[in-house]
């Protein structure tokens, strides 16, 4: 029997969607108030600490981190449901993204015990941040190309290599870092690979900005030279480190934010059309429609993760669809304002901002092209 591309149907229960009325009431009061204004693409653009440590405060950051470490001992779906409904808002949630979607769940699963009381309860307040060194220049999606090398020395591993389009690297504490710790095999490279937590503000390390062409600044290239990491800081067994990336990239692709980073501008056009501001388009419904089908594949691979089952498939098929209609999302209303209509500041800012950042959008993350042969791969095409 063929493998289902995408678990089964998880419907929401009562105290999930009491929770995301909580939590939309919230945002609600906090536009209201001013303090922030609803953006595109915020899960990568828009720092605020201090709204992450509000976030914290209400307990919806480390959700699925222990209580033991300081977390909030909740489930992978209350979390889908918060982080959800930051997305929709548009609300700025990059300072602490990384490390709540994917940092925390890495370290449970491979850190040792000082690791985890190390990090964990840091991120569940939203005081400590964290970066993802996975890409360098000339390898793309391809991971098992990665040059960044790491050698023995006394007391620990001294990385040199660099990583690029490291999103907020220049705010963050401390990034996962993959690197060789054995020479490349071509017959066998995914082996050799491991893990480190390195701090991004030690000697050796030199973050370099890379400016968007609107001068933006959320990506970066790391050079680490020489860069001193002590055993305790390796994430994991020496040697494993693909196997280990490849399921934290599990985490990375199947959530909300590879389907709603243009919502609020989706949102903010059918408002248009609602109040006469945009010609009435019956396109509007074919992307709301797609955008609901994302969220029930999206809300079922994080059933799936619950459940500790194998989600990798699903999670790039969830992260192909999802960023393609995001970029769809950009383009519908681009043509839509392109008809002569005279199109607001706030409308016009958010269409702005989803056009520049549209590129991307099935870059990061790992490449749509790439992620189809994962999905070739697992349903035994190739």
């Amino acid at each position: 029997m063929p493998r289902p591309l995408v678990p089964p149907v998880v419907r929401e229960q009562a105290a999930l969607t009491e929770l995301r009325r909580e939590v939309r009431a919230f945002l609600v009061g906090q536009v209201r108030d001013g303090a922030f204004v609803p953006h595109v693409d915020t899960w990568l653009t828009r720092w605020d600490r201090d709204f992450t440590r509000e976030l914290a405060r209400r307990g919806w950051l480390g959700m699925v981190i222990p209580t033991a470490y300081g977390g909030q001992g909740r489930t992978y779906l209350e979390r889908f449901v918060v982080t959800e409904e930051l997305l929709v808002a548009g609300a700025p949630v990059a300072a602490h993204w990384v490390a709540e979607r994917q940092i925390g769940p890495s370290l449970l699963r491979y850190g040792t015990e000082e690791q985890k009381q190390a990090f964990l309860p840091a991120i569940s307040r939203g005081e400590l941040v964290f970066g993802i060194g996975m890409s360098e220049p000339d390898s793309g999606s391809d991971l098992a190309s990665v040059r960044t090398r790491a050698e023995r020395v006394e007391g620990g591993w001294r990385l040199t290599g660099t990583k690029v389009w490291t999103s907020g690297a220049h705010e963050a504490d401390a990034f996962f870092a993959l690197a060789r710790t054995s020479p490349l095999d071509p017959a066998h490279r995914h082996d050799g690979l491991s893990q480190f937590i390195v701090d991004l503000r030690a000697p050796g390390v030199d973050i370099r900005p890379i400016v968007s062409m609107s001068g933006d600044h959320h990506f970066n290239e790391v050079h680490l030279g020489g860069v001193l990491v002590p055993d305790d800081r390796v994430l994991g067994r020496i040697g494993d480190g693909w196997q280990q990336v490849t399921s934290e990239l599990g985490f990375e692709r199947s959530g909300p934010e590879r389907v709603l980073s243009t919502y609020p501008l989706l949102a903010e056009a059918a408002s248009a059309m609602d109040d006469g501001r945009l010609p009435f388009d019956a396109g509007l419904g074919r992307h709301v429609a797609r955008v609901a089908a994302l969220h029930q594949m999206s809300f079922s691979v994080s059933a799936a993760l619950e459940s500790h089952a194998d989600a990798d498939v699903a999670a790039a098929a969830v992260k192909v669809l999802g960023t393609t209609e995001e970029g769809d999302i950009a383009d519908y209303v681009d043509t839509l304002t392109a008809t002569g209509w005279d199109v607001d500041d706030e409308l016009s800012t958010l269409l702005h901002a989803a056009l520049l950042q549209r590129p991307g959008f099935t870059l990061r993350g790992g490449t749509n092209e790439i992620l189809r042969g994962v999905i070739a791969r697992g349903l035994g095409l190739r």
